[in-house]
């Protein structure tokens, strides 16, 4: 019972090459990156003069970072365009 729990929590991490923890660090990292996007394109929906082009540079740098990631990746990435 306990190796079905413990593969519950380390499955996904083993298909990205991580660690539990690892695939933890990573995800909080990556979740505060979001977060900053996600405020940069706030402030700019109501300044559009500030941030014109952070919330899409945190969002292409992130998935530059994670697009080859793992086994279940398997067709070519399709580039992304600058809307910014």
């Amino acid at each position: 019972m306990s190796t079905r729990l413990a593969k519950i929590f380390t499955s996904h991490p083993a298909k990205v090459g991580e660690t539990y923890f690892g695939h933890m660090a990573f995800a909080a990292w990556f979740s505060s990156r979001l977060l900053m996007a996600a405020g940069a394109a706030l402030v700019h929906a109501f300044l559009p003069f500030l941030f014109e082009t952070t919330a899409s540079r945190i969002v292409r740098e992130l998935y530059e970072r994670t697009h080859n990631r793992g086994s279940h990746v398997t067709k070519e990435p399709v580039a992304l365009m600058d809307r910014a």
